[in-house]
């Protein structure tokens, strides 16, 4: 792949909260993705993560419930019935194996949210979650912390990449046409020397 086509594979693998939900990803597509973070780094190779897939429509409500929706969008609590992920992947550090998990959690989130993008699938990772009752939910043990959720299915919202304004908002937001802005830093504002 060369270079430019991976940037824009990067700059299309936006936090997506909206999708077409009676599109179907099935338990295959899941444990691909997974298969994605088993190869990826991870810290001092103790690979201590470990991972729940659900794609069935019952369990799925109960994920949702545990989740919170884009904190900016203080009007919006969600997305509707229709527009709720097919699927979810939750991301779990296991205490028999270590208690440092490092940034592994991240290294794998965004490793499958590539590879479901490469896949014209699209997603969000969670870290405001309703810990308790998702552990209760999923019949998740006590050994196992849970890190974060990612929630996945086939985009049906319009997201678009600006430039910082003068005023530093960060905060992303919709237009009247509800497509989703994220402003982004300059290049030249985040890079602090170079040598």
């Amino acid at each position: 792949m060369n270079p430019s086509s991976f940037k824009n594979l990067v700059k299309e693998n936006r936090s997506c909260r909206r999708f077409d939900n009676s599109h179907k990803i099935d338990e295959k597509t899941l444990k691909e993705l997974v298969d994605l973070a088993r190869n990826c780094a991870s810290g001092a190779n103790m690979q201590p993560l470990k991972y729940v897939i659900c794609c069935d429509e019952n369990k799925n409500e109960e994920i949702f419930s545990c989740l919170g929706w884009a904190a900016y969008l203080k009007d919006w609590k969600g997305p509707v019935k229709e527009e709720r992920p097919s699927a979810y992947i939750v991301i779990m550090g296991d205490h028999t194996i270590s208690d440092k998990f490092w940034c592994d959690h991240g290294i794998a989130a965004q490793t499958m949210l590539l590879g479901a993008r490469a896949m014209g699938l699209g997603g969000c990772m969670f870290g405001s979650t309703n810990i308790k009752k998702l552990k209760v939910f999923l019949d998740i043990g006590d050994h196992l912390k849970v890190k974060l959720v990612v929630a996945l299915g086939k985009p049906v919202e319009e997201i678009q990449i600006d430039e910082l304004n003068e005023a530093g908002d960060i905060k992303y937001w919709r237009d009247e046409n509800q497509i989703h802005h994220v402003p982004k830093r300059k290049l030249a504002d985040i890079i602090m020397g170079s040598w």
